[in-house]
């Protein structure tokens, strides 16, 4: 049994989406961001780092104690090596999936976590800051479309990469993207939705992460944004 302390966030889904395509078990802990919850006592014993995801494995695999992990792409690597899936046999293979695993993790996300940040959070606008981050997560978008020019997924067959990447594409319009303007990076997209794992991900979630629905309150905003410990 997987315990899942999640937000519906790019990196949070990234965890709840490989474990509806690993059909794992999982009990599932919503975490209010904007509540503070990430600030609990209970929370930073599992995630010293006060972000979400964070999982604890009840079984693993030497048999010991219940081990936690938090950052997502150590959990997608985790699972995956314990598991078995979504993630290649071969030395080769599995060099081709962690380094884009690691190419989202160090580029993608922190570029368009940052734009959909002055976009839809900053409480004002700030031109360079928007145009920065608008054309750097372009030329990120522009680099996985070359990538899937001429393959269906990002690294062989589906794998963790292409759930690390996908989540973070979901967003695009709080990224300032337009997706016609990437075809190949188009074409996957619409295949991972199609996926009965990721439409059970996302049912009630849809595309809302990136879009406020509402001004946020100073407290909201101190604990979004604001908080150290």
């Amino acid at each position: 049994m997987i315990d899942l302390y999640y937000a519906p966030t790019p990196n949070g889904l990234k965890a709840r989406l490989f474990l509806e395509e690993a059909g794992i078990e999982y009990r599932l802990h919503a975490v209010s961001l904007s509540k503070g919850e990430q600030f609990k006592p209970a929370f930073l014993a599992i995630s010293p780092n006060n972000k979400i995801p964070a999982i604890v494995d009840h079984a693993p695999a030497d048999g010991g104690e219940p081990l936690s992990l938090f950052e997502s792409g150590a959990i997608l690597l985790y699972l995956a090596q314990k598991t078995g899936r979504l993630i290649p046999d071969d030395a080769r293979g599995r060099a081709e999936v962690t380094q884009w695993l690691f190419w989202q993790m160090a580029g993608l996300g922190p570029m368009a976590g940052q734009i959909g940040h002055f976009n839809v959070y900053a409480p004002e606008k700030v031109p360079y800051a928007i145009d920065r981050y608008t054309r750097e997560t372009a030329r990120l978008y522009g680099v996985l479309d070359a990538r899937l020019a001429d393959r269906e997924f990002v690294a062989g067959a589906f794998s963790i990469a292409d759930i690390a990447c996908y989540t973070w594409i979901v967003p695009h319009e709080a990224h300032g993207q337009d997706l016609a303007n990437f075809p190949h990076v188009r074409r996957w997209f619409d295949a991972i939705v199609a996926r009965p794992a990721t439409r059970r991900t996302y049912a009630g979630v849809g595309e809302t992460y990136g879009r406020s629905a509402a001004p946020l309150s100073d407290e909201e905003r101190k604990n979004l944004f604001g908080r150290t410990r």
